[in-house]
């Protein structure tokens, strides 16, 4: 029995729903034909042009990712340009491109969600509510006990498998309302403050930001945009991958080798 492009759509959307999205975002298939089968599933945050060699080299005719690749919408399509040469090359090679981004985000069974419950062990409460809806972006919960925050930044790193992170704050203060936003989520740090947040995790800051935070005394890791997000994207797709099956997808679920942090630290 064939599973096709359009029934993978509507999993998602159940999950998920395109309202669920920022307004700014751009979600769902990218490339390609909704009537087509699926043969095998490649998943990677973003899709660069090893991951697209690789999921050619997989026979995987779907990349489902994060970040998409048609965030930005071209002028034009031609080899001239990266986004240009990744489309044409993909439309070459009928690998279609499904992204679930800031919807995926904000879902109630989402990656904000999927995060809270690796960085305090709750579901947690969403942090920042779209008007009158139970869906947002972020989530803030209490540890079950105060732990030293220096201590609390080597869970982290354990939890996330993370090398290196970027903190702020006193790192003998203890912390026990723990707010996390995965991806840039520095525009919501506020609204963690403002909550009662003694720790806020993300995976992307800047200078002036965390120069202010930092003086007003708040506790904050900046993990990385890549690790914490292919971390729990990772961690979504699994339970994807079930539900896949018990709708009748045969093929596999691969995640990506190519799939890598475009940061190197030194």
């Amino acid at each position: 029995m064939s599973f096709t492009i359009n029934e993978f759509h509507n999993i998602i959307m159940k999950e998920a729903p395109g309202y669920m999205k920022e307004s700014y975002d751009n979600i769902g298939l990218m490339v390609g034909d909704k009537n087509q089968e699926i043969n095998n599933i490649l998943v990677s945050l973003d899709c660069t042009k090893a991951v697209i060699v690789e999921a050619k080299d997989k026979g995987c005719n779907l990349i489902f990712n994060h970040h998409p690749i048609l965030f930005l919408k071209p002028k034009n399509i031609t080899s001239e340009t990266l986004q240009g040469e990744k489309l044409l090359t993909l439309i070459k090679g009928e690998i279609a491109v499904y992204s679930a981004h800031t919807n995926l985000d904000s879902a109630p069974k989402g990656l904000n969600k999927i995060a809270c419950e690796l960085a305090t062990g709750k579901e947690g409460e969403v942090l920042s509510k779209v008007s009158d809806k139970e869906h947002g972006i972020g989530r803030i919960a209490d540890l079950d006990s105060a732990v030293v925050f220096g201590q609390y930044i080597d869970r982290i790193k354990k939890t996330f498998d993370i090398d290196k992170v970027r903190v702020c704050g006193d790192l003998n203060k203890n912390i026990k309302r723990v707010a996390i936003i995965n991806g840039s989520g520095e525009d919501f740090i506020m609204s963690a403050v403002e909550k009662g947040a003694d720790c806020i995790i993300t995976g992307d800051t800047t200078f002036h930001y965390i120069s202010d935070y930092n003086e007003m005394g708040k506790c904050i890791i900046d993990g990385g945009h890549f690790e914490i997000e292919w971390k729990i994207f990772k961690e979504y797709c699994e339970l994807l991958k079930k539900k896949l099956i018990m709708s009748g997808f045969k093929g596999e679920v691969i995640f990506s080798e190519a799939c890598v942090n475009p940061y190197k630290y030194k």
